[in-house]
C-alpha cells in the first residue's frame, strides 16, 4: 500500500490496541454486547464511521483494521460531511439505535467532544482516528495547526494534476491514441485480464498519467510504444491459470463461446510467453499480478516510477 495509507492503518491499530480492556474484550467477543451471528454463523458488527469530510481516511483505515478478523463482518454507516450540530445529532440518533463501534475525523472540537459524550452515555466505544496522528504532527513540528475540515480535498494544484491524469488515463485506455503515449509518466502493457485498465484507473487517481495497451496474439505492438523514451513501460502477466479463469468468467457473463480460444490454456500460456520475451528484449520490468491486488500492483508501478525517475535525473 502507499505510504499514507500505511501510516493511517499503523496509527490505526495502536489507537485499537490502547482501548480500554472492556472495549476490547467487546470486539474480541462480537457474540456479545450488540454484535451478532449470520445463520452460517459468522459474526458481524455496526460500524460507524462519522466524517467532516468524505470519510475515504475513514473507510480505508477501519477495513484495515477488520481485515484482520475472520470470519467477522461490519456493518458500515457512513456519515460524511458533518458539519453542524443538527447532522451530528441525526448521526448520533442511527447510532444509539443501531449500537456498534464509533470511529470519527471531526476537527471540530465541538462536535468531537458532543459526539463522545453521545457514546459514552450510550455505552458504545467512539475514538478518533486522526488526534493520534494530529498529536504526532503536533509534537513533531512544534507550531500551532489550522484546523480546517476536509483540508486534503481543496481544489489546489495537486487535484487539478489528478484530474489531468484521470482525464489523460481514459482517453488513453486499451491502446488508444498509442501516438501520444510519450506524454504519460507509465505504460502498462500486457495480455488480457491482467488489470490494466483499473490499475491504470488507481495510478492517475494518484496523479500519474497512465495509458495502457494491450497484447493481442499474432498482432505486433505499434513502433510508437517500442520507440518510447520518457515514459516507464511496464509489463503485467499472471498465470496461465488466473487468466483463464478470468476470461471463463468473463464469456460466461457474455454468454460467449465457452470453447473460444480466448479461453485454450496452451494459448493463453504462449501470450504470456510473448509478453515476457517482449519485456526482456525491451529491458522493460515485469509485475507478475496473479496474487496481486489493484492496490499493491500499483504500489509496485509507482516503487518502478520512482527508480526510472531517478535512473533519468542521473543521466541527465
Amino acid at each position: 500500500m502507499v505510504m499514507e495509507l500505511f501510516l493511517i492503518e499503523r496509527i490505526a491499530m495502536r489507537a485499537f490496541r490502547r482501548l480500554s480492556r472492556r472495549t476490547y474484550n467487546w470486539l474480541l467477543n462480537l457474540g456479545h454486547n450488540g454484535a451478532g451471528t449470520t445463520g452460517v454463523g459468522r459474526q458481524y458488527f455496526h460500524l460507524h464511521l462519522v466524517s467532516d469530510a468524505t470519510g475515504e481516511t475513514l473507510i480505508a483505515a477501519s477495513r484495515a483494521v477488520a481485515a484482520q478478523y475472520e470470519g467477522v463482518s461490519s456493518i458500515e454507516h457512513v456519515y460524511p460531511l458533518i458539519r453542524s450540530k443538527g447532522q451530528l445529532d441525526r448521526a448520533i440518533a442511527e447510532i444509539e439505535e443501531a449500537p456498534g463501534i464509533v470511529l470519527f475525523t471531526l476537527v471540530d472540537q465541538q462536535l468531537a467532544e458532543e459526539l463522545q459524550a453521545a457514546c459514552t452515555k450510550a455505552g458504545v466505544p467512539c475514538l478518533s482516528v486522526l488526534q493520534p496522528i494530529l498529536d504526532l504532527f503536533q509534537s513533531y513540528i512544534g507550531t500551532a495547526m489550522r484546523l480546517r475540515p476536509g483540508a486534503q480535498h481543496m481544489l489546489n494544484a495537486d487535484y487539478f494534476r489528478r484530474i489531468e491524469a484521470l482525464n489523460f488515463t481514459v482517453l488513453h485506455d486499451d491502446g488508444q491514441q498509442a501516438e501520444n503515449f510519450e506524454e504519460a509518466d507509465v505504460v502498462l502493457m500486457g495480455v488480457s485480464r491482467t488489470s490494466k485498465t483499473p490499475t491504470s484507473i488507481y495510478l492517475a487517481n494518484r496523479g500519474i498519467k497512465a495509458a495502457n495497451i494491450p497484447l493481442v496474439p499474432a498482432i505486433p505492438l505499434p513502433d510508437s510504444v517500442l520507440g518510447l523514451k520518457k515514459p516507464l513501460v511496464v509489463g503485467l502477466v499472471a498465470s496461465a491459470e488466473r487468466i483463464v479463469q478470468i476470461r471463463e468468467n468473463r464469456l460466461l457473463a457474455l454468454k460467449a463461446d465457452p470453447d473460444s480460444p480466448y479461453v485454450d490454456r496452451l494459448l493463453v500460456a504462449e501470450e504470456i510467453r510473448r509478453a515476457r520475451k517482449i519485456c526482456a528484449a525491451q529491458g522493460w520490468p515485469v509485475i507478475d499480478v496473479t496474487l496481486r491486488s489493484i492496490e499493491e500492483t500499483a504500489a509496485a508501478v509507482i516503487d518502478l516510477i520512482k527508480i526510472h525517475h531517478l535512473k533519468h535525473a542521473a543521466a541527465s
